[in-house]
């Protein structure tokens, strides 16, 4: 479990500013004694913890050197579906292009963004509906997330008929379509999808941190592959903002379970060296859309951010990338959802406030001590000597995740 936040001394008592506010955040700052500044005060802060959609770059024109924000400037380029996977495609050509295609696994579904790329999906739709008969698509807004505007088609028909209507969309009102995983792995016959936590303090050179505090979120109808059960969102969609309209959704767990307790299962389940397997693909995964990213988020000293992953596992033990989100729900459902999540802020405040700040700041240079005391491991260290984009499972083999 997390530790106890450093004691902050009168020197340190930092200032913090939030256009939202959640219990797990506040309760971290004040546990901290830093002091809220409010937004009608024009006062210094050294903490912006922002929303996604905040507009930063007034904001950021003028920082000093202990002003943290936390969003990169573009962030987007990961966080949009449409983006992150437009990204993964070009990373993975410059791989093909150096003799290195083998080390890049398919990390998302074949995916198109509409309407821009209908044709070339309805030629895929073809393809794959004569050599395999029927398939699944997932439809996706672009720049939303909770499960809002998703469904799921088998037929050109229905995409004819949004296309009738969205032909039009550009920026933020387009979608994505990507082929439906209608194979995903069950438990107790429900499926489910994991929320993974990762900090990035720095794209250039890449410091990234995997947290060992993640969930899995299960829907609460039994899955089916059925065309007929294709309207179901509680059988095919795991976000909370969903299932929690339920009947049969429960209060006390919240649909969710501690991705140890996963891994436990798996093990029982399929064995430990195939579930070994899945965790280092679920890593490896991580790590190369950070990589894919790299050298188009803009890189600022002063910003960190931390993604909520999310990743399906198939029938085969297969990760497979779903989404990253730029502001991972904070809110709690339970008493342990509330624990967990005040734990990994407050993780990650160890990691980008440690006791040398505002002076590790210079160099962006934080020492194994900031995450070694809490719950993080490192997934990329370009800074340390074991040399550029060298994953974390290589530098710090003896670092267990989860």
């Amino acid at each position: 479990m997390s530790v106890k936040p450093r004691a902050e001394t009168a020197v340190r008592r930092l200032r913090w500013r939030s256009d939202f506010e959640k219990k797990c955040l506040v309760a971290n700052f004040d546990r901290r004694g830093w002091r809220k500044i409010m937004e009608d005060e024009d006062e210094y802060w050294n903490l912006y913890w922002a929303s996604k959609g905040t507009h930063l770059s007034s904001v950021m024109m003028r920082l000093g050197e202990d002003q943290m924000v936390n969003h990169f400037p573009n962030h987007y380029e990961l966080t949009r579906k449409d983006l992150v996977v437009k990204n993964i495609k070009k990373y993975k050509k410059e791989m093909d292009r150096a003799g290195r295609g083998g080390e890049l696994d398919d990390i998302v579904p074949i995916t198109f963004t509409l309407p821009t790329d209908y044709p070339l999906f309805v030629e895929e739709f073809r393809r794959v509906e004569a050599e395999q008969g029927k398939s699944t698509w997932i439809m996706k807004p672009c720049a939303k997330c909770q499960g809002v505007g998703i469904f799921l088609i088998s037929k050109l028909s229905q995409i004819k008929k949004w296309a009738s209507k969205n032909g039009d969309a550009t920026g933020r009102d387009q979608y994505v379509v990507s082929r439906y995983i209608d194979h995903p792995l069950l438990v107790g016959g429900r499926k489910f999808d994991l929320r993974i936590y990762v900090l990035v303090t720095s794209y250039n050179p890449l410091r990234a941190y995997l947290h060992k505090q993640g969930f899995a979120r299960f829907c609460t109808a039994k899955y089916s592959s059925s065309p007929a059960d294709l309207e179901n969102v509680l059988m095919h969609l795991t976000n909370v903002a969903v299932q929690k309209h339920s009947e049969d959704y429960n209060e006390d767990h919240g649909g969710k379970w501690h991705i140890r307790n996963l891994r436990l299962y798996l093990q029982a389940t399929y064995g430990q060296e195939r579930t070994d397997r899945c965790f280092l693909q679920m890593r490896m995964l991580i790590y190369q859309t950070l990589r894919a990213t790299q050298s188009i988020i803009i890189n600022d000293k002063h910003c960190f951010e931390l993604y909520g992953y999310d990743v399906l596992i198939d029938s085969s033990l297969k990760p497979w990338l779903i989404e990253v989100n730029a502001s991972p729900s904070l809110s709690a459902t339970t008493p342990s959802d509330l624990t967990l999540k005040t734990g990994v802020i407050n993780d990650v405040l160890n990691v980008v406030f440690p006791d040398d700040f505002p002076e590790v700041n210079k160099n962006n240079n934080r020492s194994e001590a900031c995450w070694r005391s809490g719950d993080f491991v490192p997934i990329a260290d370009e800074l340390g000597a074991a040399g550029p984009g060298v994953p974390w499972h290589v530098k710090f083999p003896e670092n267990v995740w989860p």
